[in-house]
Parts: C-alpha cells; sequence; structure tokens
C-alpha cells in the first residue's frame, strides 16, 4: 500500500472526519495533537504538535502509519515508537510540500514495517 494514504480500514474517505486537535498516540505513548490532516489520494499525512515532548516541535506523518481513528476519545494511534518519531526527519514548515521532502520523510518511515 501506499505511504501516503489511509488505511482502507482506517479511514473511509467518504466520511468527514476532522482530526485537527486530535491526541496522537504512538505504541508507547502520547506525542502530542494534530495540527493539521491531509484527505487526498496519495498526498495525505498529518502534522502533529509535539508540545513539551520535543520542545514544541512539530514532525509529519505520512497517513498510512495511522493505524486507529476514535472519535469519541479524540485520538489518532499511530504504529510508530516515539523514538522512531523523534528520530525522523526534522519537520520543515517551508518545504514540507515539496517531492524531496516527501521522499525523504517516505524513505525513513518506509524501512519500518506497517
Amino acid at each position: 500500500m501506499e505511504l501516503w494514504d489511509y488505511q482502507s480500514d482506517v479511514y473511509n474517505r467518504g466520511q468527514a472526519l476532522d482530526l485537527v486537535g486530535y491526541h496522537v498516540q504512538a505504541t508507547d505513548g502520547k506525542i502530542g495533537s494534530v495540527d493539521e490532516a491531509t484527505y487526498e489520494v496519495g498526498e495525505s499525512y498529518i502534522i502533529v504538535d509535539t508540545g513539551p515532548w520535543i520542545f514544541g516541535k512539530k514532525v509529519m506523518l505520512p497517513a498510512k502509519v495511522v493505524t486507529r481513528i476514535d472519535p469519541q476519545e479524540r485520538n489518532v494511534h499511530v504504529s510508530r515508537t516515539k523514538a522512531e518519531i523523534k528520530d525522523a526527519p526534522e519537520f520543515d514548515e517551508g518545504r514540507f510540500k515539496e517531492p524531496e521532502y516527501r521522499t525523504r520523510l517516505g524513505d525513513y518511515y518506509g524501512r519500518f514495517p506497517h
């Protein structure tokens, strides 16, 4: 499956869902909250504001790493550990939509099993 698409059992494109403000849960605990989310085929991602966890930085996660969305609890669960997310290429506010940045990020997250 494509790294930049949500898994079909996690998000149905027919549903209206705004993930902004949802808490993001890594496999080993909370990492922050969704600052931005996109839902375009082949280009979907979430941007997480990590707050004090990584000193107020943001991280970008490809949609494929989202394993579950819980609208009642307002949680987004991802298939990565805190360390894996922290060690990802640094989020670049000015370049995150450029193909080179996405390729680098995709290469990093693509190394881990889904």
